[in-house]
């Protein structure tokens, strides 16, 4: 599917109505089923939806690393048409260990339905998110200079929103700065879990020695998805909310926010900042 889909507008502008196409980003439904049972039925925009669910899969804590998976795949049903919505199936295979894990955690929770504005909607308790996460140890070091250079970057490589004006983005980036990822998506969250799992399926994972940047607030299912993955550096272009900074502290990650216009605020972490 693509990520992007025309439609018909009225352009209204001084005062005068006009009828043309515009192009929006696309909001569509993927299920994930594990060992063939259906765990949960994201809202995304398509695109990188294998690397989606590897990192939502590491996020809600059913899978530690790549070994963990097994298969990882679309659908491949032939007898379902090309535009049917159940194309829009990923096939996760556990390796058996994890799924042993998997289907414990699983018997104790209800099933996900997660909008494009959610990210950990199968999560009963914030507790359980901290269960088995130990703070990070990195001794990562990167200059605020660094950081206040990161946002143009990601910008730049907005294909999509350039087009629709529509996507959040995030970007991966190395120790110097050097832009290793970057993801869109109507969905935040979902933006975080595409480049946390196209890391997690190359085996990079933890990702100890680089730097997360969100274009949007910094919530705190995005701080426990950076946890998750191992990075010890989360910025935003805007604000944190209070938990997303607690849980910054507690996690032992360096969190800033309101990264632009050659300025940024530091929330939590500022040790790791030269």
């Amino acid at each position: 599917m693509s990520a992007e889909a025309r439609v018909e507008v009225v352009r209204v502008r001084g005062g005068l109505h006009s009828s043309s196409d515009d192009v929006v980003a696309v909001e569509s439904a993927l299920e994930v089923r594990v060992d063939g049972r259906t765990l949960a039925v994201l809202m995304r925009t398509p695109g990188d939806d294998r690397a989606l669910v590897a990192g939502f899969l590491l996020s809600e804590r059913l899978i530690r690393n790549s070994d963990d998976l097994a298969t990882i795949e679309h659908c491949a049903d032939t007898t379902i048409p090309e535009n049917d919505p159940r194309r829009n199936t990923v096939l996760v295979t556990l390796s058996a260990s994890a799924s042993h894990r998997a289907l414990t955690m699983l018997d104790a929770r209800r099933d996900i339905m997660a909008s494009s504005a959610c990210g950990v909607c199968g999560r009963a308790t914030i507790d359980s998110l901290r269960a088995d996460l130990a703070p990070l140890t990195s001794d990562l070091q990167v200059s605020t200079a660094m950081l206040c250079g990161l946002p143009e970057q990601l910008r730049s490589r907005q294909a999509i929103f350039e087009s629709t004006g529509g996507l959040h983005a995030s970007g991966l980036f190395a120790e110097d700065g050097t832009l290793l990822c970057i993801a869109e998506d109507v969905g935040r969250h979902n933006a975080v879990d595409k480049v946390i799992g196209a890391s997690l399926l190359r085996d990079e994972l933890p990702l100890s020695r680089r730097v997360l940047l969100v274009s949007g607030r910094t919530s705190f299912e995005l701080v426990q998805k950076a946890w998750c993955a191992g990075i010890p550096v989360v910025a935003a272009v805007s604000a944190p909310s209070s938990l997303a900074v607690s849980l910054a502290t507690e996690a032992g990650i360096t969190l800033v926010g309101f990264v632009r216009d050659g300025g940024l605020n530091i929330y939590a972490g500022a040790s790791r900042l030269v």
